[in-house]
């Protein structure tokens, strides 16, 4: 039997899958905390556990995988928390005044730029000889300050010359990565194009190491299988592809999930919903594969041209804080630790909690904080921290601190932790959906009593506001309310994907109107329903608590497949690996038709010499990119390539003039396995 293992390390759980390669059932599945200061504890420990999961049932051992492939969030958070490394821009035929007068600096990701004489024109003719002077002298200066270089040329989509001689000249004076524009993507928009350079660039270096531990942990367990990794649009490509491109991996994790969903849920058309102990992630499959996002995703800010997967994300998940606001309950979005896993997790958590819940105090009540690293923190605390910071800090060595306590260090100390929060470097504990589930006996992972406790603190300041409640009423709300999130979440989605995104907060009719579809103001005299047309897939865990709610209020079918907990580490690996290549063909005049390449231009007399010819080199090269990507076990039997051909015209007086053609080659293979 070939097994498959699929790993995919999520903002809260490292997942790991072991599939059966021919039939595609799923073996066995585990889960494990994110260990986000060493994901490699994580993926180890989810690894084994999945390994001891199938024992007694099939015979697996370590040597019977023949591919791992992970889905994983480094590239989006690094890119979200600002953790790239830095890189050195070289913008070729750029107009510098033009740029800055429209102050689209600030949306090249990088601080070090230098604008070089050269580029091309819409045709791809040279507008101006390339000063490589110019381009050495910035290598050389910059060559011990980045750890990695990005070029992008005006319209280098169009005649990428100019892109690879300044890369030949990186090359020639550092052994630094170097990532052309034209290499990521074939469309326009010289600013977006150099944005996504520049950002391939910084992530580089961290895939790498990303790599590199994931393969010493296979290693150890005794797992010699090649690794891949997901792509944003749910495809596969091997590790040192995807080390060139790590760009390309933004939004792998939700891709992943996806395409999980299609292969547990069985369905082609249907929406899809992941709930996580971070986010809930929101997509629709169209014929088996995920939706991509045609402008482009954005990340952090960053408006990128990496085709990935048209996911909707909301910060809301099992991990989700939840607080009074007001006169009601919010949910989300900032994550917390779940009280009933940190008194697991630290003992005399409890009874602090009930100490605390004695005591009655306002505010901050039944809340913890702890050191993100604690135990590798030790006397190495992180740089450019403040005399108080640092001292916050060693405070949490011993273990978490209520926060009523810590606020009580100084008039700052409450800002100190929001501080090192947002740097990662401490975690808040806090009542969660997780915890609700736990008190309703739903869920039985950790110390419910430590929920319980958590809840009656919470339902009591409730009952201080005038709203009367018990702690068990308290954690059907909270359920409720996670639903209620999701529901609206698919509703806007829908709506914006039609071109009419709702801002619910500035139209209170449409708002009253959802919340009576949803269930809501059942004294109106008017009601309203809803009815979302396609089913409805849910995968996280646990799911069987939200979404039968949601379905509900969508009149819509449920489906919530087997194994649907590691959906995410299943859809690592059953993906397929996917290549593309698109060339353009523009008339000159009316004898000669220009064909623009992925490494340069040709010309012909005809369009149909220049289709020809087209099809004659890039079939081949797709199919040669697919076999790269996926592996040499991949041979060119596995692997199907389909052409589509786009003529584009307009009218003009009764009559339909020309004006170029878009040919897209793209080769689908299933990714090869170790002999």
């Amino acid at each position: 039997m070939k097994v498959v293992l699929g790993i995919d390390t999520g903002g809260t759980y490292t997942d790991a899958a072991l599939v059966d390669h021919v039939t595609g059932d799923v073996l066995a599945g585990a889960k494990a905390l994110t260990t986000r200061h060493d994901l490699a504890i994580g993926i180890e420990r989810a690894i084994v556990a999945a390994l001891e999961a199938v024992l007694g049932r099939e015979a697996v051992t370590p040597e019977d995988i023949h591919l791992v492939a992970l889905s994983t969030t480094l590239a989006t958070n690094a890119i979200v928390e600002g953790q790239g490394r830095s890189v050195g821009l070289l913008l070729i035929g750029y107009d510098q005044e033009l740029v800055r007068q429209y102050e689209l600096e600030r949306e090249l990701a990088t601080d070090h730029l230098v604008y070089l004489q050269g580029g091309h024109d819409v045709v791809g003719e040279e507008a101006e000889p390339l000063d490589e002077q110019a381009a050495r002298e910035a290598i050389l200066d910059w060559k011990d300050v980045v750890e990695g270089f990005a070029i992008s040329g005006f319209f280098g989509v169009y005649n990428p010359a100019h892109e690879l001689r300044v890369k030949a000249l990186v090359q020639s004076l550092t052994d630094l990565p170097v990532t052309c524009g034209h290499e990521l993507t074939t469309r326009l928009d010289s600013v977006r194009r150099a944005t996504t350079a520049a950002l391939n660039a910084q992530l580089i270096p961290l895939l790498h190491e990303l790599i590199a531990t994931v393969r010493e942990t296979l290693d150890r367990i005794g797992v010699s299988a090649p690794l891949m990794v997901v792509k944003g649009d749910g495809s596969l490509v091997r590790a040192g592809w995807a080390m060139e491109r790590p760009i390309e991996t933004i939004l792998s994790g939700p891709a992943a999930s996806v395409i999980g969903a299609w292969h547990l849920g069985g369905r082609h058309d249907v929406w899809t919903v992941d709930v996580g102990g971070t986010t809930t992630d929101i997509a629709v499959l169209n014929d088996g594969r995920p939706r991509l996002n045609p402008h482009g995703a954005h990340v952090g800010g960053w408006r990128t041209m990496v085709e990935a997967a048209d996911v909707h994300t909301v910060g809301l998940g099992g991990d989700s804080h939840v607080r009074l606001n007001g006169s009601s309950l919010a949910i989300g979005p900032q994550r917390v630790i779940p009280l009933c896993l940190l008194a697991t997790q630290h003992p005399g958590i409890v009874d602090k909690l009930k100490i605390q819940e004695q005591e009655k105090k306002a505010g901050r009540i039944g809340q913890f904080v702890s050191a993100q690293r604690l135990g590798a923190l030790g006397t190495a605390l992180p740089r450019g921290l403040s005399s108080e910071k640092r001292s916050l800090l060693e405070s949490l060595q011993d273990g978490p601190r209520l926060l009523t306590s810590v606020v009580e260090d100084g008039p700052l100390a409450n800002q100190w932790v929001r501080n090192l929060e947002a740097r990662q470097i401490v975690l808040r504990s806090a009542f969660t959906p997780t915890d609700a589930l736990h008190v309703l006996g739903r869920l039985n992972l950790w110390d419910a009593e430590a929920s319980r406790v958590g809840a009656r603190m919470l339902a009591a300041r409730m009952r201080a506001r005038r709203m009367g409640i018990d702690a068990e009423t308290l954690c059907e709300q909270v359920v409720a309310g996670v639903g209620d999130r999701v529901s609206k979440a698919l509703v806007t989605k829908i709506l914006g994907d039609e071109g009419a995104l709702p801002d619910w907060e500035k139209e209170p009719s449409a708002e009253a109107l959802l919340a009576r579809a949803l269930g809501g103001r059942s004294n109106s005299d008017l009601s309203c329903e809803m009815r979302l047309r396609r089913a409805l897939v849910a995968i996280g865990a646990p799911v069987e608590a939200y979404m039968p709610r949601v379905a509900h209020q969508l009149s819509t079918e449920l489906i919530i497949p087997p194994h649907a907990e590691v959906a995410n580490a299943v859809g690592a690996v059953t993906g397929s690996v996917v290549q593309q290549i698109r060339v353009t063909i523009q008339p000159l005049d009316e004898d000669m038709f220009r064909l623009h390449l992925p490494d340069g231009i040709r010309d012909f007399s005809t369009l149909a010499e220049s289709v020809r010819y087209a099809e004659e080199t890039m079939v081949e090269r797709v199919e040669g990119m697919a076999r790269e990507a996926g592996g040499s076990p991949l041979s060119p039997g596995h692997i199907e390539v389909r052409v589509e051909r786009e003529d584009k015209t307009v009218p003009v007086r009764g009559n339909r003039m020309y004006l170029s053609t878009e040919m897209t080659f793209t080769a689908v293979g299933r990714p090869g396995l170790a002999t």
